[in-house]
């Protein structure tokens, strides 16, 4: 496709269909441009002219052998023959090396020429035009010198693949570089006169091909921050105030490291189409160190009082860096001994040649002093796995104890759930720790709209994971941009976050597509990646974005590290306690027969978290430049027992409302609070809304409590949150209406609410099976629930075990659920497994099993006991009347009981069994004629909204052959339209179908009670047909409906021309 000499680069191969190169799909003018280059000669000579040239090559090379017919004939010998080649041989290799030398100096000549027109022509002007101040701004010097950049050491790696060349060039300039510029309107005059660079530049050379030129590309990067020196000049000697002069050599090494510094590197491709550009721009990580800066010791005292006459202490500070990355510790004030305690994680790209520095500042109001410095290369952690020392302080007097951590980087998902156990014991700040990475290449876009008037737009990208946002370059007037980029992201829970993909308009106020993708999608992608197109939403409907995801799990690998465990354990690492000799009656201890829990076992809670709304939070968010005042887009974040949450963005809303329901499991230690923090979502960083506290003790004594609580720390603002403690009861008889009610009371925008708590005591195994047939295993077991997971100790070589563990579970339906148990064996893989259905534990006596379970490996026992307790909540707001399951009259007559505690009935529950035991009783009225439909009608005053739970049909008619395909239709009425309509799921050939789906309606009650709800139950006439079959409808009246109780009850279907009534 031809382009005119003024375009850009033609789209890469990706952005449209490749053609083959033809040079004759040049422009004209790059024909015309080779021209001049080949002397203006005309081309395309005739016969004769090419006959010509012939003849006068071979005279040429007669013309060479007539020194040598000469010599033979005055009779010479070879000697003097060789002799004259030799010198002229010799004569023509110092005039083609003078030559080129010549050429190298007309070529820098030029060069310099070049830099000048374009700072004269070009980089002029535009500072001429970015201020009326600087009209008169002009060049006056420029001079590159005469001293070259150097190579004073070069050392060669072996590669980590056989496909790379890895080269580290010791680089030094020392150079004579003089530039002035001058203002002549404020006769100011400023310039640079002399720097100097000094640094390691890698160079990797890969992927190494079979052909010309042998390597496919270059890439090159700093591995350490280089040192700069820059001699500033006249105005800009003012730089060279030691303050400043550390500031303005930052700021440009800062630019520098930005785009030649790791993780950053420069990439030449040598050879077209080259693939998997973006992964050599922007490779995986090698792995990730884990830094936990703990303490530091003997530290210099710096700080002086009464002019030097009282000596004081340090407010010691510490700054960690690798590469670009570098993080700062809090401020320890007075002490000379300070204790950090704080985590941070690099990623590590190059090993060896990447170094971890640690420098050591004391805090002051004017300049920091500094205390010391370490440096420790990355691959002595690799080496290690684990380093935990006291480093010396270079540069001061002390020591730095430091906990290093190398976490490599796995492919598959199989140990998420072991890392992720392990994050929850491990006590991090200022951030939880990371279970994986996630590297996001960026590529490219296709049809994204066009803006106002169908002009191009300017797209760039915004990518977030929670509190975390990075943005990609914007690619100005196209539509279809091609960005290349790579961006890396840690995630504390791969399972439950989710990347944000916007692409906007470079002003950020045009979005041109969004994409939210569950990173739960990568877990059982092989290999942890996505490769792939992705359609946007709120977006034209061609408009796709390709982009490659890949996700590594951080992992361990050391067998210096073991879980966190339940203290108090007595003769869990005694291995002759614990595994007496068989056939001693005498002093083998007898085998207990139930488990010996501690008194605190079952004793916990559930806290339910309700986050309602605030009301007059303050205004963050600011436009053109302060100006203009806007809203802020508010969100809570919510602390407690090791656990946070985090509810919805609410947009540009000072009064918001989230209506979301949180759970935890909780304890009765006192002294535990519940820390609230509200945020205004922003790009960058997230600003403040306040924060509130409320104590935990308060709320397990009261047992509900539902209040405004004044957010501190700013000028307005108030959060209503309603908090319940639910205690477990060791009964089911209310199980049926704890389902109903939480299906009730549950919020879109929340989990699922728990029905139940289980509690599990994981005592002791036996008889496991011996490794290699004589050696005893390192036994661990891991307790599953759902996506819930519990890992214990690892006992040392031994085939009895003992653990003393407990771990506890929000169980949300307790009738298809159960407990999984694996019994496992450091390197040695399974030993045993054991599944556990939680029905059975409803039948059981107290909702509790306390035994001896066998293994399904038959071979082994582990003695536990698993207790479930209904929750049951008080202060719901909804009384169920009915659920979908009858009861004996006996288990309806059972009273709950509390564990440990006296019983405890409400006023309400007699009546409430027997309305249960009239409404679901076996002897009720048979169906009608048409068959019944079962619903649930109520109004959610907390949402304004009206619900209504379509539980299923009975009894429905067959008019043919075969069994209907039912589906109900809701309609309220006197709306006819879209808008109001709902339908549940098609069920295949069945008369008694069950969907249990719920719909809702925002309208406000006065005027749900001006609505009729028509309800048709309906079926497909036919494959090929859109005509449906009623199969029977009714219609509800809900001005007649008691809407505040929620009330599930059978209703019969009627023809089009009746409507039936319960």
């Amino acid at each position: 496709m031809e382009r005119s000499p003024g375009e850009g680069p033609s789209p890469s191969p990706m952005d449209q269909p490749s053609a083959p190169s033809d040079p004759t799909d040049q422009p004209p003018a790059a024909h015309a441009k080779l021209d001049p280059g080949s002397g203006g000669q005309p081309a395309g000579p005739g016969a004769a002219g090419e006959a010509l040239a012939v003849l006068t090559s071979f005279g040429r090379r007669l013309l060479v052998l007539i020194p040598v017919y000469l010599a033979g004939a005055v009779g010479l010998s070879v000697g003097f023959v060789l002799f004259g080649l030799a010198l002229y041989l010799g004569w023509r290799r110092v005039r083609d090396e003078k030559e080129r030398s010549l050429r190298a100096a007309r070529q820098l000549l030029d060069d310099e020429e070049q830099l000048t027109k374009l700072l004269a022509e070009t980089v002029a002007p535009a500072v001429r035009g970015s201020n009326p101040h600087l009209q008169t701004f002009t060049f006056t010097r420029v001079e590159l010198g005469e001293k070259p950049l150097r190579i004073i050491g070069v050392k060669v790696h072996p590669g980590q693949r056989k496909e790379q060349i890895l080269l580290d060039l010791n680089i030094s300039y020392v150079g004579d570089v003089q530039i002035d510029v001058e203002v002549k309107k404020y006769f100011c005059k400023a310039g640079v006169k002399g720097m100097q660079l000094h640094g390691v530049l890698r160079v990797i050379l890969e992927p190494l091909i079979g052909d010309l030129p042998i390597v496919g590309a270059v890439s090159m990067f700093f591995i350490r921050r280089p040192t700069l020196d820059i001699n500033w000049t006249g105005m800009t000697n003012l730089l060279d105030i030691p303050g400043l002069s550390s500031l303005s050599d930052t700021m440009i090494m800062d630019s520098i490291a930005a785009f030649l510094v790791l993780p950053n590197r420069l990439l030449v491709p040598l050879v077209p189409d080259l693939q998997d550009v973006a992964q050599l721009r922007s490779p995986l990580p090698r792995g990730i160190i884990r830094i936990h800066l703990l303490a530091a010791r003997g530290l210099s005292s710096k700080d002086k009082y009464v002019k030097g006459l009282i000596e004081g202490k340090s407010d010691p500070y510490a700054l960690v860096r690798l590469g670009t990355q570098t993080f700062c510790s809090r401020v320890i004030d007075e002490e000379l001994n300070p204790q950090w305690g704080e985590t941070y994680e690099v990623m590590v790209h190059e090993v060896p040649g990447q170094e971890i520095e640690v420098e050591v500042f004391d805090k002051d109001p004017d300049k920091d002093d500094f205390l010391g410095r370490m440096k420790l290369d990355v691959g002595k952690v690799l080496q290690a796995g684990v380093l935990d020392d006291w480093f010396p302080l270079q540069g001061g007097q002390g020591q730095v104890h430091l906990r290093l951590e190398w976490l490599s980087l796995l492919s598959d998902a199989e140990k998420l759930e072991q890392v992720l156990q392990w994050n929850r014991g491990v006590s991090s700040r200022p951030e939880p720790p990371s279970a994986a990475i996630l590297v996001v290449y960026l590529d490219r876009a296709q049809d994204l709209p066009l803006k106002k008037g169908n002009k191009e737009p300017n797209p760039m990208v915004q990518l977030s994971i929670q509190d975390v946002t990075q943005e990609s370059k914007a690619v100005y007037s196209t539509n279809c941009p091609v960005w290349e980029e790579a961006f890396r992201f840690f995630l504390q829970d791969p399972q439950s976050q989710e990347l944000d993909v916007q692409v906007k308009d470079d002003s950020r106020a045009l979005t041109l597509g969004a994409l939210t993708l569950p990173l739960a999608r990568l877990l059982t992608a092989p290999e942890l990646t996505l490769d792939q197109w992705f359609q946007l939403s709120s977006s034209g409907p061609n408009s796709r974005l390709y982009i490659k995801l890949v996700m590594r799990i951080l992992y361990l690998d050391s067998s210096e590290i073991c879980f966190p465990t339940v203290p108090g354990s007595p003769g869990a690492w005694d291995v002759d306690s614990e595994s007496p000799q068989r056939g001693s009656s005498v002093d083998a201890p007898p085998r207990p027969c139930h488990t010996t829990p501690d008194s605190q076992f079952g004793t916990e809670h559930v806290l339910r978290i309700h986050v309602l709304e605030a009301q007059d939070l303050i205004a963050k968010d600011r436009f053109l430049g302060g100006l203009v005042k806007g809203k802020s887009d508010p969100y809570v974040k919510l602390k407690l027992a090791g656990r946070s949450f985090r509810s919805h963005v609410v947009r540009e809303d000072l009064n918001p409302r989230w209506n979301e329901v949180f759970e935890v499991i909780v304890t009765s230690v006192p002294g535990q609070e519940l820390e609230v923090e509200v945020f205004d979502k922003d790009l960058d960083k997230d600003d403040f809304l306040g924060r509130c506290k409320v104590s935990l003790t308060t709320v397990l004594n009261s047992g509900f409590l539902d209040e405004w609580l004044t957010l501190e720390d700013v000028p307005s603002g108030r959060l209503h949150l309603r908090l319940e403690r639910l205690t477990p009861r060791p009964t089911a008889a209310e199980l049926e209406e704890v389902l109903q009610v939480n299906s009730l009371i549950q919020t879109q925008k929340s989990a699922e609410l728990a029905a139940a708590l289980l509690s599990v005591y994981m005592e002791r195994a036996e008889d496991l099976p011996l490794r290699k047939g004589t050696k005893p295993p390192n036994p661990y077991a891991t307790l599953t629930v759902g996506d819930t997971s519990h890992k214990t100790k690892t006992v040392s070589q031994t085939s009895a075990p003992v653990w003393d563990e407990s771990a506890s579970f929000l169980i949300r339906k307790p009738h298809i659920e159960s407990l999984e148990l694996q019994v496992r064996g450091e390197g040695t893989g399974l030993l045993g497994s054991l599944s556990l259905p939680l029905s059975e534990l409803l039948v059981a006596d107290q909702l509790c099993l306390d035994r001896w379970f066998t293994l399904s490996s038959g071979q082994g026992q582990v003695l536990l006991r698993a207790q479930l307790g209904i929750l049951v909540s008080q202060h719901s707001g909804v009384e169920a009347h009915s659920h979908s399951y009858s009861h004996s009259s006996s288990s309806l007559s059972e009273e709950p009981e509390l564990w440990g505690g006296p019983p405890h009935i409400t006023s309400s529950a007699p009546e409430l069994r027997q309305r249960l035991t009239h409404v679901d009783s076996p002897l009720e009225a048979p169906a009608g004629p048409l068959g019944q439909v079962k619903l649930t009608v109520w109004y959610y005053s907390e949402e304004r909204k009206l619900v209504s739970i379509v539980h299923g049909c009975r009894a429905l008619r067959q008019n043919g052959r075969d069994p209907p395909d039912p589906y109900v239709s809701l309609l309220l009425l006197p709306d006819k339209n879209r808008g109001t309509k709902r339908k549940t799921s098609q069920k295949k050939r069945t008369l008694s179908p069950e969907f249990n789906e719920r719909f809702e309606w925002e309208l406000p009650l006065d005027e749900a009670l001006r609505r009729k709800l028509d309800v048709s139950v309906k079926s497909n006439s036919s494959f090929m047909s859109r005509e449906r079959e009623l199969l029977g409808k009714v219609q509800l009246d809900l001005a007649e409906t008691d809407l505040s109780q929620g009330v599930a009850r059978w209703y019969d279907l009627m023809d089009d021309k009746d409507k039936g009534s319960s």
